[in-house]
């Protein structure tokens, strides 16, 4: 397949094709004049690249994947994303709530609103965290 069907067929733009082709994630199998030419299980790789994208996953997380042998996915790294993805869940279903209450709120002030101070203390702690982390 030339890189234009599979660009039409994954859906990713040929740039992208490239680039995870230089990082090592899909390799051509030749050319045909200037285009590259890769075999039909290059879209299975591209799917798998794509779940793990949607999962969180770097790229070089997801190329760690890729072995000799075909692709061999670390289920513990697995369970652990998902335990990071049902933190997420719980956090962004704290602060929908919260946002509700704060737009029915019938304090005068949003500032006076117990729970709308909660989220701000919140928000706070959870910027100081991710700088800490960045650090």
């Amino acid at each position: 397949m030339d890189i234009g069907v599979v660009s039409k067929q994954s859906g990713l733009p040929v740039s992208t094709l490239r680039y995870y082709e230089e990082k090592g994630l899909i390799r051509s199998i030749g050319r045909n004049g200037l285009r590259r030419v890769f075999d039909e299980t290059v879209l299975e790789r591209l799917a798998l690249i794509a779940l793990g994208r949607q999962a969180g996953f770097s790229l070089n997380e997801i190329l760690s994947v890729f072995t000799e042998d075909g692709p061999k996915i670390d289920r513990e790294q697995l369970l652990q994303r998902a335990e990071e993805i049902d933190r997420t869940i719980k956090q962004l279903g704290h602060l929908r709530d919260g946002l509700k209450h704060a737009a029915a709120c019938s304090a005068p002030s949003h500032f006076e609103c117990p729970k709308f101070q909660r989220l701000m203390n919140i928000a706070i702690s959870n910027q100081r965290r991710h700088k800490k982390a960045a650090s």
